[in-house]
């Protein structure tokens, strides 16, 4: 592994463009290709897809496409989570989805940030820091999580909200940037 890429895992400032990095585009341009082209009765296919283009991904997880991603092997998704048209989840740091999230159409999970100096931003320098998503989290349609953002278990984040900070477990979260709005009180089984 090249120097430019341990810098990108290891959460430190990079440049995008190296020979290393631009092959693991490739090997995932392909593998999203296949998958968002594999017929919609071809399940089978689709999850041996997943299986080699996300680092781990459960049992039972739904992907619809399309889904883009920057590299794949970043990406851990929990068991029977699932994830709407049109996602995009820019994974040059780690991304981790929990068990049983449902993600609705359009959402963005994104890892990926860039120097704020306009020298350094132009020779085209970024850094990454992770995504973490707790289990049973619903973001509603168009949501945009911003770098180094977690959400936690149980909370739901509204359509098209923008989480710029971690969010606590078991809140309702809306708005631009997102706040709480609210606490979600668990319910009985059956009630």
């Amino acid at each position: 592994m090249g120097e430019n890429k341990k810098r990108m895992l290891a959460g430190d400032w990079y440049l995008p463009d190296d020979e290393e990095l631009a092959a693991d585009t490739v090997r995932r341009a392909t593998l999203c290709q296949t998958y968002n082209t594999a017929g919609p009765l071809d399940g089978g296919k689709r999850r041996e897809v997943l299986e080699e283009l996300f680092g781990s991904v459960g049992e039972g997880v739904a992907i619809r496409a399309p889904f883009h991603c920057d590299y794949g092997g970043q990406i851990s998704i929990g068991d029977r989570t699932f994830v709407n048209f049109g996602a995009v989840f820019l994974d040059a740091a780690p991304i981790t989805v929990g068990a049983d999230v449902q993600i609705g159409p359009n959402v963005q999970l994104l890892t990926a940030t860039h120097e704020l100096d306009t020298e350094r931003r132009r020779a085209g320098w970024e850094r990454a820091l992770p995504v973490t998503i707790g289990d049973n989290v619903w973001l509603g349609g168009g949501v945009i999580v911003c770098p180094g953002v977690t959400i936690g278990a149980d909370t739901v984040v509204g359509a098209g909200s923008v989480v710029t900070k971690d969010l606590p477990a078991g809140v309702l979260a809306v708005g631009n940037p997102a706040r709480v709005i609210r606490t979600l009180e668990p319910k009985e089984p059956g009630g």
